[in-house]
């Protein structure tokens, strides 16, 4: 685990403004719940809800982001700016086109896409106002994503961090303002966190491109940079993204379907769940610092040709993560009796959401550890195919029957059906871990090679 202490350096190097900067992007939506759940647990649930919404396009986003990382990081291991900005360029475009779709759903058919997770009126009246008022923030957010990928895999991680942190205060500020009414302002409940979300993003997303033009980033260029691409690059480039997309659709409407789940088991039920997945995903911020950071320093091995030393990393790497996995969970345990006591819900939905979280904190060195293999190493090496049948054919294999089969067939409780969810993990874990024993995971994706390290 500690034989290479320079590996360890720079991975933690790397990783503590990327985790710092998911903690703001989780703490901004811990922010919002608790604001949120303020007002009860109608809007607790309509506000979840309609940021499914958000969450299909922010996974479709990730997926295009993270596509585009893989390309980046091997570019910038051999220094190839040009490569680094024609994968900015043709990512920027593939994640625009999804955030017109999204846009559309939002904006126009909100009450009908609600309407698939609950059957609550007020709710989907709740959730159909705060969409149509956050749609327009989704092709800020598409240009933030893409744009903080890609400067990230050149290993410049602090600005995306610094602009989400001015995007967090303005948030949190707006989000006083407009929900209570503060400062002579109407107060506007859910309306008006969705109007502070779509300020604060494209504020973000206005400032991330203003600064990383004036700090002369690499990852930057002119309009013929951008859109330098010829057939054989479009093809690589999507014959590899395109896996990563598929990838974090089939797992995000896979998740889907689980709240959709826990919807038609009571809205105490989905407004719980949602409190502990914002918990949850809080818990695992350092840990997508880390995914991350593997991301870029593997794929910048293996752009440079140093296949060995990206396996035997890899290696350690998953050493280590089981480790801190469990340092977590233990906290995630400690604090589950005490996350409810934040909310104004029911006593039995303050009971659902600790168990959930005490569920969640006995899996999170397994789900750490498929973290890093999927994210970290199978994207990195160019394995996208492998990591879309290990990530989402095991999810709608295992978890999504289980799940939909406990909660909607046999009814069982909400902590048995969450339980579900385990054995997903597990298998995920076993297949991954022996793909990456085998080796067969490293590719070289971009024009500069064309190789495989051999088992």
């Amino acid at each position: 685990m500690f034989d290479d202490p320079v590996y360890l350096r720079a991975l933690f190097k790397l990783a503590f403004p990327i985790a710092l900067q998911m903690l703001l992007v989780s703490s901004l939506n811990m922010i919002d719940t608790i604001m949120i759940g303020r007002l009860g647990e109608v809007e607790i649930a309509a506000v979840a809800l309609a940021n499914q919404v958000f969450f299909l396009l922010l996974l479709f986003l990730f997926g295009v982001g993270s596509g585009a990382g893989v390309f980046a990081a091997q570019y910038w291991g051999t220094r190839d700016k040009a490569g680094v900005q024609r994968t900015l360029g043709i990512s920027i475009v593939g994640g625009g086109v999804g955030a017109v779709f999204f846009y559309c759903a939002a904006a126009f058919f909100p009450e009908q896409v609600i309407a698939i997770y609950s059957r609550d009126a007020a709710v989907i009246a709740l959730s159909a106002s705060y969409l149509r008022m956050v749609a327009p923030s989704y092709f800020f957010t598409a240009i933030t994503i893409v744009f903080s990928s890609v400067i990230r895999s050149t290993g410049s991680t602090k600005l995306p961090l610094f602009v989400t942190a001015i995007s967090l205060l303005i948030n949190t500020l707006l989000n006083l303002v407009l929900i209570f009414g503060l400062l002579g302002f109407p107060a506007l409940g859910v309306r008006g966190a969705a109007l502070a979300t779509a300020i604060a993003r494209s504020i973000e997303a206005t400032l991330l491109i203003v600064l990383a033009y004036a700090r002369r980033e690499a990852a930057v260029g002119t309009l013929r940079n951008y859109i330098s691409w010829n057939a054989a690059f479009i093809r690589r480039f999507w014959v590899t993204a395109s896996p990563v997309v598929l990838n974090e659709i089939g797992w995000s409407l896979g998740v889907t379907v689980y709240v959709l789940v826990y919807a038609r088991m009571g809205t105490e039920v989905v407004a719980a769940f949602n409190i502990a997945d914002t918990v949850i995903r809080l818990s695992f911020v350092v840990f997508m610092g880390t995914a991350n950071a593997a991301l870029i320093l593997t794929g910048n091995q293996i752009g440079a040709g140093e296949l060995k030393r990206a396996s035997v990393g890899a290696r350690r790497l998953l050493t280590l993560t089981p480790v801190m996995g469990a340092a977590a969970g233990l906290v995630l345990i400690a604090v589950s009796p005490l996350v409810p006591m934040l909310f104004e819900i029911t006593p039995e939905a303050r009971r659902i959401v600790t168990q959930f979280l005490l569920i969640s904190g006995l899996v999170v060195p397994v789900k750490v550890s498929n973290l890093h293999i999927v994210v970290g190493l199978l994207r990195s090496g160019g394995d996208t195919r492998y990591s879309l049948f290990m990530d989402v054919g095991i999810l709608w294999v295992v978890g999504v029957p289980l799940v939909a089969f406990a909660g909607l067939v046999l009814g069982l409780a909400p902590p048995l059906v969450f339980l579900c969810t385990i054995l997903e993990e597990i298998v995920k874990y076993v297949l991954g871990l022996r793909r990456i024993l085998s080796d067969r995971w490293i590719h070289q994706v971009t024009e500069h090679a064309d190789t495989v390290l051999p088992p």
